[in-house]
């Protein structure tokens, strides 16, 4: 997979700009990147304001425009030190363990560090600089012998034990019950019960793995910040009005005027892909993209791959699993890489024919307008756009002049307003303060009752130092056991800013992308459990919710009020309305494809033995072991796929979302069949109830089956893709 074409293209100065402010990393000191010492004072004051409790309306809110980096390193330094003695005082109690003294009391550690969490995820996430890169690198190990000394604590896991082996379990309410469960496991699956020399060589594990993957992090970001495709008008054939001030607007940014910049995201790749009829720069704009991290130079994450399975297989060897994923997989909805395999097997071939069957129809317009011979990886989206005007007679050009991002965003709230009755206010006197200029916050409240629910905020665009993709988050989730904790959530996307003045149009994929990560918001604002832990997620189940709030996108409330033209205002007409449904399933064996086959290479990552692998090999030969479509590269590519090697959240668990969708498919057809549709009343209770505000206090399956009235059904997930249904 790796391009030889791409390393003589970046080495050329013709068409691309380099930067090289993010050069940094391993092997220099956070001291190093600062070009001027902050004085003792300034550090000090830092430090206090990173740790203090917040202050304001809303029960307080982060200080966003006050904190520094200056006192990052000692107040992080101070907060792990003052969560350890919380957990000492917790371990080294004489009273015999119990619920209260044990388990609700590690709820109640480390308050200071969750504050300072909520800045550093700011900082790594959506305004990182070199100098933040530095600090946390520095940080990263600290943190992982942090928490291996929580987590190989023998005195508070023998109090944790004897609360999970006594009798008075069995009396405590579910919610109660799930907490002590949930609590054990996070100790007794991650090293709690080994021997003293394993337990050393786990925490050693932990400190390589935290290096390693702020590494693999960091260097996406210098490949995606560091290449940049500057054009003049006359490379511009093909591109809507709407792209091309997009990308004179990225080129002003960077000090390119009168030039056009397609930058290294896929929100800028995408539709350059889909629009230009430039074919040479359409290849050059896909092997920059798709190259991220695999470029044979010093940002290059192959080797860095290596180590980390190495690492993580070892690691699970120490507790007695065979591979990465059975250990991951154990405690989610799948509960073995097995079982997860076998449902992406089972859609895999479904979705390879229809990939044959896209392609076939591409080359037909291809050869006859263009004279192609084949369809290469650069050309897919390009001639499913014409595939599309040919058979369904929809442009997707015109359909993305109704989708102003503010209608959308209005149009959501109408949703959570009708299935949550939640009501959302912007907040725009100062109260409430950001961390960059682009970011608006909304207060949301009942509708019935005024109560306040939380904040919710967002931040919209792309720009240097954020990392790409769309995500949620909180600041503060809500909890009930010291007293009601309102919550403080936050989505965050890499729409390219349009031209002053002008609304900002997205894509129709970049609309249900925007609805998708409001679920999640909506996950978080309706909570009501009462510890912390219970609004943890799992993984393969916390895609559910958002990935059904998609579904509203298309109902006829939404389309009928907030789709409307940007210039003449009218409403999308109903003759392009049902062209949008008619093309409901097109092009999904792009799509599915290109998902599978990164959750597919994920989980053969994780279930083989990943001694000496070549992680560019192995990519390559796993993918032409599953037949993988030549014209269709993984969603995510292995030295770029930051959801699987920049942490651990998804690893081994990418088909989450695929396990997610059958849910997702399942449910919306509840909503189908009612009487109310996608906004019946008691679906809708049922849906908030069981599948939202309970969070992970309920088992998933059995939550599921509170609201279906039994386990979803893979058949809906094949008809939602237009693939064929088997009949038993």
């Amino acid at each position: 997979m790796k391009s030889q074409f791409i390393k003589a293209l970046l080495a050329s100065s013709i068409l691309m700009g380099c930067s090289t402010a993010t050069d940094t990393i391993e092997g220099q000191s956070a001291a190093n990147m600062v070009s001027k010492s902050p004085s003792v004072q300034a550090v000090q004051e830092s430090q206090a304001l990173l740790l203090a409790k917040w202050q304001g309306p809303f029960e307080g809110v982060p200080a966003f425009d006050q904190v520094t980096l200056a006192g990052l390193v000692p107040a992080m330094e101070q907060a792990m030190a003052d969560k350890l003695a919380e957990v000492e005082l917790i371990a080294n109690n004489n009273e015999a363990a119990t619920f209260e003294n044990t388990i609700v009391a590690m709820e109640k550690t480390g308050a200071e560090l969750s504050r300072l969490f909520t800045y550093y995820g700011i900082w790594r996430a959506n305004k990182s600089t070199p100098e933040f890169r530095a600090l946390q690198s520095e940080i990263a190990p600290k943190l992982s012998a942090f928490y291996s000394k929580i987590n190989q604590n023998e005195q508070l896991f023998k109090r944790i034990s004897a609360v999970y082996q006594s009798d008075a379990v069995k009396a405590m309410t579910p919610a109660n019950q799930r907490l002590v469960l949930l609590t054990y496991n996070s100790f007794s699956r991650n090293g709690a019960t080994l021997n003293a020399a394993d337990k050393k060589r786990y925490a050693d594990i932990n400190l390589r793995l935290s290096q390693l993957q702020t590494r693999f992090g960091n260097n996406i970001l210098a490949d995606e910040e560091g290449y940049v495709l500057y054009l003049d008008k006359s490379q511009l054939s093909g591109l809507p009005e709407s792209i091309v001030n997009v990308a004179a607007a990225a080129a002003d940014e960077r000090g390119h005027e009168g030039e056009y910049a397609i930058t290294n995201t896929r929100s800028s790749m995408d539709p350059f892909l889909t629009y230009s009829t430039e074919r040479e720069l359409r290849k050059t704009v896909w092997n920059t993209y798709y190259s991220r991290g695999d470029n044979g130079d010093q940002y290059d994450n192959n080797a860095i791959i290596a180590e980390i399975l190495q690492l993580r297989h070892e690691r699970v060897g120490l507790l007695g699993y065979k591979n990465y994923a059975s250990w991951r997989l154990e405690d989610r909805m799948a509960k073995s890489p097995e079982n997860a395999i076998a449902l992406m097997e089972s859609v895999w071939p479904a979705a390879i024919a229809r990939v044959d069957e896209e392609v076939a129809d591409m080359l037909a317009i291809g050869k006859r307008e263009d004279g192609i011979e084949q369809v290469q990886a650069w050309d897919y989206r390009f001639y499913a756009e014409k595939v599309r005007k040919d058979k369904y007679n929809l442009d997707s050009d015109e359909v993305k002049q109704y989708l102003q991002l503010n209608n959308l965003r209005e149009a959501m709230f109408y949703v959570a307003g009708r299935l949550f009755n939640f009501n959302f206010t912007e907040i725009t006197d100062g109260s409430v303060p950001v961390f960059h200029q682009d970011v608006r916050v909304w207060e949301v409240k009942d509708k019935t009752s005024g109560e306040h629910i939380g904040l919710w905020y967002l931040d919209p665009f792309a720009r240097k130092g954020k990392r790409s993709g769309a995500w949620a988050t909180t600041y503060r989730s809500h909890t009930t056991f010291q007293g009601k904790k309102n919550v403080l959530s936050s989505n965050n996307s890499n729409f390219s800013k349009g031209v002053a003045g002008q609304p900002t149009l997205i894509s129709w994929s970049d609309a249900e992308t925007y609805f998708h990560e409001f679920g999640h918001a909506l996950h978080f604002l309706a909570s009501k459990v009462e510890y912390p832990t219970l609004n943890s997620g799992v993984r393969d189940y916390t895609e559910f919710q958002s990935q059904l709030l998609e579904r509203w996108l298309t109902t006829d409330e939404v389309i009928n009020n907030y789709l409307v033209h940007y210039k003449t205002g009218e409403a999308m007409p109903k003759s392009l309305i049902a062209k949008i449904k008619a093309a409901a399933t097109f092009n999904q064996g792009f799509k599915t494809t290109e998902y599978l086959a990164s959750a597919l290479v994920d989980m053969k990552f994780h279930t083989v033995d990943p001694t000496g692998i070549d992680a560019d090999k192995f990519e390559r030969e796993t993918l032409g072991a599953l037949k993988m479509p030549k014209q269709i590269v993984m969603r995510h590519r292995s030295p770029q796929f930051g959801h699987i090697f920049s942490s651990e959240g998804y690893a081994s668990s990418y088909y989450g979302y695929m396990w997610a969708e059958v849910l997702t498919s399942d449910a919306a057809e509840a909503f189908a069949e009612a009487p109310g549709g996608f906004y019946d009343k008691e679906v809708a209770n049922k849906l908030v109830e069981h599948l939202f505000s309970v969070r992970n206090a309920v088992d998933p399956s059995e939550a599921y089956r509170a609201f279906r009235g039994r386990d979803a059904k893979v058949e809906a997930l094949m008809r939602d893709r237009g693939f064929p249904v088997k009949t038993k």
